[in-house]
């Protein structure tokens, strides 16, 4: 399975903002991007001081920043994209839509993992139930009413025992529910756009792969 495994700060950097990739470092002084607000590479401090950025380099910077926030490889991106296009509806919001579907972003947004990566991983350990089932696949799209639990043998972990008291002060999204006690989350509607809280702008990406 193909997956991203170099520096994650660099990725934040090179878009220029927080990604909020790496979990609570993210908003610990030893952030990378606290320290080196610019590009990386050798000529990463030049580039503020470069001509104005293209239409095309402006929807580039941000069809990479959506893969980068939510972990996922260009092929798998741009099937979502296609996948959107076929759905009546504002192709963008949809797109949003289905990426916020995803098991392991659902578990980062109940807050049972503390980035979509370390969700990711959990997921792929077997630590989750979606409706009473043992589920592996991270980018499982979930549906509403669906339930999503840390599995009965995975309470046991070392990792899980101390979560529920983390839980409690947690804020999930409107279109999720959390019962913190017996982390159990439920997906009570698919997620509108005004609920979906990521600094993207859609259009641009629309463009992106409409040229």
């Amino acid at each position: 399975m193909a997956r991203y495994i170099a520096a994650k700060c660099r990725l934040c950097r090179r878009e220029g903002e927080k990604l909020f990739l790496k979990g609570e470092r993210c908003y610990s002084p030893k952030c990378a991007f606290e320290r080196r607000a610019y590009a990386p590479g050798m000529h990463g401090q030049k580039r503020s001081f470069r001509r104005k950025t293209s239409d095309y380099g402006l929807q580039l910077r941000e069809k990479q920043k959506a893969r980068r926030i939510y972990g996922i490889l260009e092929r798998q991106f741009r099937r979502y994209f296609e996948d959107a296009l076929k759905i009546k509806g504002v192709t963008g919001a949809t797109l949003l839509q289905t990426l916020e579907r995803r098991l392991d972003n659902v578990v980062f947004r109940l807050g049972l993992a503390s980035s979509r990566e370390q969700a990711r991983q959990l997921v792929l350990h077997g630590h989750f139930e979606v409706n009473g089932h043992k589920v592996r696949i991270p980018s499982m799209l979930v549906k509403a009413n669906d339930i999503v639990t840390v599995s009965e043998g995975s309470q046991k972990h070392v990792y899980f025992k101390g979560l529920p008291k983390a839980l409690e002060h947690v804020a999930t999204p409107e279109w999720l529910s959390l019962d913190a006690a017996n982390m159990l989350g439920r997906v009570l509607t698919l997620p509108s756009r005004e609920q979906i809280d990521v600094p993207l702008r859609e259009q641009l990406i629309v463009e992106y792969y409409s040229r």
